[in-house]
């Protein structure tokens, strides 16, 4: 597995970065390269990763394609950065899909669930598992992982049950890992977000369904908004952690859902 890198500076942290070729893993990416962070840019296509490198400031970065649901090509995402910097500060644990939403759950195939599951969640413990035995392993030891939930973690849209379920799992996952890194000095806490205006909820501004069977257009937030949450829960002291924090356009229909 290649990758590709330009020297500017070195900050002092290093981050991982999934999901980073758009959306929010891009807007992150890009907040924390401002913010002083070397970045590694994880995502499955090369050329949407190469495109948020050339966005990024000057600074220090890696791009490595990484498909999320192959533990080798984790182990090597991984060992990339460990080549190039010896550690790895924070991952953002990022990469998702919404395959399957908007088909009723009598009509979902099985081989789309285990699509969503192999990304949403098994993807999301790899990438945390080889965080979590780098951030032990490294001297100084310990470091964060901040995984993205999402408002389904907490309350499902109608014909999203892939989806929802492995949200409600990655809040398991985000306890698990806090729980077991506490010995370590390694965080662990996880950001649901709500209505971030990205191409996965571009058709929110048009009109989507509603849990009274109606359509409608929601508000979006700019997912700067977001990636300035992330910058502020990774700046935290190790000894400090966000366990849960949710991030969303104020008035979209989640309080109250339903």
């Amino acid at each position: 597995m290649g990758h590709t890198s330009r020297v500017r500076c070195a900050p002092m942290s290093i981050a991982v970065v999934t999901g980073a070729g758009s959306g929010i893993g891009r807007s992150v990416a890009l907040a924390l390269a401002a913010a002083g962070w070397s970045v590694a840019l994880a995502g499955r296509r090369a050329d949407a990763l190469e495109e948020t490198a050339a966005a990024l400031p000057a600074g220090d970065f890696l791009v490595v394609p990484t498909d999320v649901t192959s533990a080798e090509e984790v182990t090597a995402l991984f060992a990339a950065v460990r080549d190039r910097h010896g550690r790895v500060d924070l991952l953002f644990n990022n990469a998702g899909t919404f395959a399957g939403g908007g088909v009723p759950v009598e009509d979902l195939d099985p081989d789309t669930w285990r699509a969503v599951v192999d990304v949403n969640l098994t993807g999301a413990f790899l990438c945390a598992q080889a965080a979590f035995r780098t951030m032990k392993e490294q001297s100084p030891q310990g470091g964060r992982i901040i995984n993205n939930g999402s408002i389904s973690a907490h309350v499902p849209r109608p014909h999203s049950i892939a989806y929802t379920a492995t949200k409600h799992a990655m809040t398991g996952l985000t306890k698990s890992l806090s729980l077991d890194g506490r010995p370590y000095r390694i965080a662990c806490g996880q950001l649901d977000i709500g209505n971030a205006a990205t191409e996965m909820t571009a058709r929110m501004q048009t009109g989507i369904l509603q849990a009274n069977g109606e359509l409608a257009a929601e508000p979006v937030m700019d997912a700067a908004d977001v990636a300035a949450t992330v910058v502020h829960m990774a700046a935290l002291p190790l000894e400090a952690n966000v366990q849960f924090a949710t991030v969303m356009a104020t008035t979209m229909p989640y309080i109250g859902r339903g």
